[in-house]
């Protein structure tokens, strides 16, 4: 039993599933896609934070045709997201916009928790929350558009996350582990720094690695921070949806996915890593393979040297092939 029978009616604010990239927010996001209150898309919005930025140019938003340039605004920044991430509804700007003025929605938050909302009852669901790990930085402004949210960070040992980015690493521009080790680091510790300017009610941190180690008692814990029903169906695999875009959610939880950095990890990526965020490490709970001392001043000019150029050697080489 959960906290939920300690209160005349449960919560229904947004959640917030954030941390660095390649962290496991999205085999959380399919958990909790199997909660029977919780909804969320399969993808990431990406949209809040520039919305936020460029708010005062759409102007009165109690007119119809400011809330359609935000909807058109929205599919500009989040095309793939909003055509096929939301699965309890078609995102059709003319019949959104008509049905947000008509409810009344007529801020940038309201707008947001209307889409969302409306996605949400399509799948017979009361509750909606979103997974865009980069949020991390901004719980603020999270919070000001929606008071009633709630955020988890999901935290994995970043030697980890560095493979995890290596294997995409044209997508995120990380080529080495000096720079994967300052990428990271500045996720967690802007997050728990936010984070602990937020309630026990507000904010929760979760380890990746317990997660895998643990799988009931820790859904157990955000279950009940959300002020939920703890169920095991949150692990049926069986039932998630999308095999062709994130297929690794289909499988169980699998406890060696945890400190695989030990095995594929040269020794000089280890020592370049810890190098760099061996304090961070620490302080989440992460044991330390070297006793590697803080890089020099040329060590991390020639690591961000390399990281730089062949960001933009990439970046250009995208660009060409387009």
């Amino acid at each position: 039993m959960t906290s939920q029978s300690n209160h005349i009616a449960p919560r229904n604010g947004p959640i917030f599933i954030v941390g660095a990239p390649r962290s496991g927010t999205t085999m959380l996001q399919y958990r909790l896609r199997n909660h029977p209150r919780i909804s969320f898309p399969t993808g990431e919005s990406h949209f809040f934070i520039p919305l936020y930025r460029d708010q005062a140019k759409y102007g009165d938003l109690s007119q119809l045709a400011n809330i359609r340039t935000v909807l058109q605004a929205m599919h500009k920044q989040s095309q793939d997201f909003l055509e096929t991430d939301l699965q309890g509804m078609k995102f059709d700007i003319d019949t959104l916009a008509r049905e947000l003025h008509a409810d009344g929605r007529h801020s940038m938050p309201a707008i947001i928790s209307g889409l969302f909302e409306k996605n949400a009852q399509g799948e017979g669901k009361v509750r909606w929350g979103d997974k865009t790990p980069y949020y991390v930085m901004h719980l603020p402004i999270l919070l000001e558009w929606f008071p009633d949210a709630q955020i988890v960070h999901l935290i994995r040992d970043g030697r980890d996350v560095t493979l995890s980015l290596f294997g995409r690493q044209h997508d995120f521009y990380v080529y080495n582990a000096y720079f994967a080790a300052e990428y990271w680091e500045s996720y967690v510790e802007k997050g728990r720094a936010l984070g602990r300017q937020l309630t026990s009610s507000q904010y929760l941190e979760l380890r990746y690695e317990d997660l895998l180690d643990q799988p009931d008692t820790t859904m157990k814990t955000l279950c009940d921070f959300l002020d939920e029903e703890y169920s095991a169906e949150l692990f049926d695999v069986a039932a998630v949806d999308d095999p062709g875009k994130t297929p690794l959610v289909h499988k169980p939880l699998q406890a060696d996915n945890a400190e695989k950095w030990r095995r594929k990890m040269t020794a000089a990526q280890i020592r370049a890593f810890e190098s760099v965020s061996g304090k961070t490490l620490r302080e989440f709970g992460y044991e330390l393979a070297t006793s590697a001392p803080p890089p020099s001043m040329l060590a991390k000019a020639a690591y961000r040297l390399h990281n730089q150029l062949l960001t933009g050697f990439w970046r250009r080489a995208k660009q060409y092939r387009k």
